[in-house]
């Protein structure tokens, strides 16, 4: 895998585990404290596709959408990702790839507008959700925007026990500059970051 690649094909997700549910969301808890130790590029790929990963021949997700419109866009922040440039990259879910968008580490700066809660540039990545709220909008109105919080909620709990089953840390950042953070990420003006998940390893 050449480290330039701007779009880079991420290992097959699997589809069978371990570990029972209901161990899982009993271990389950939010960490904020994490080894300086690279993260592997399947275990993000993994991470991604149980958040927004296809799991229909009609492109049904790992998450209920109202109306199937899928209004979430995921982006991951990657400083310490084996076999992985620093930089900004758009999950292509279709494709299950990853699409380089800011080539430059963003650990940091996206520490610091999350209010300087410091320890998010600890982490190995960072998994940012966003919601494009017209394409809910656009057929439920106003409503649309609840219910886009509310498929925010049902994917980052799946990326949260997704991380439990690979013995990863996370937790939800809910607290962090709106503007900052779109103006970081380069979002397009339809786009909006709605919650930080934070990986790494647990000390």
């Amino acid at each position: 895998m050449s480290q330039a690649a701007e779009h880079i094909a991420l290992p097959r997700p699997v589809v069978s585990g371990t570990v029972p549910l209901e161990q899982l969301l009993a271990k389950r808890r939010s960490v904020r404290d994490y080894q300086n130790r690279a993260v592997e590029l399947a275990d993000i790929g993994q991470l991604l596709w149980a958040a927004q990963g296809i799991t229909h021949a009609q492109g049904y997700r790992t998450a209920p959408s109202a109306g199937a419109l899928y209004p979430l866009e995921l982006y991951l922040v990657a400083g310490n990702v084996a076999g992985l440039d620093d930089g900004v990259y758009h999950y292509d879910v279709v494709k299950h790839a990853l699409t380089l968008t800011v080539k430059t580490d963003l650990r940091d700066k996206l520490a610091r507008a999350a209010y300087a809660q410091e320890w998010i540039k600890h982490a190995a990545a960072i998994v940012v959700f966003t919601g494009i709220h017209e394409r809910s909008t656009g057929k439920y109105g106003s409503t649309g925007k609840r219910y886009v919080n509310i498929e925010t909620g049902h994917a980052a709990q799946n990326l949260f026990l997704q991380a439990e089953a690979l013995q990863l840390a996370t937790v939800v950042v809910g607290a962090f500059n709106e503007r900052a953070v779109t103006s970081l990420l380069q979002l397009g003006e339809d786009s909006t970051p709605i919650v930080l998940m934070p990986i790494g390893h647990k000390r």
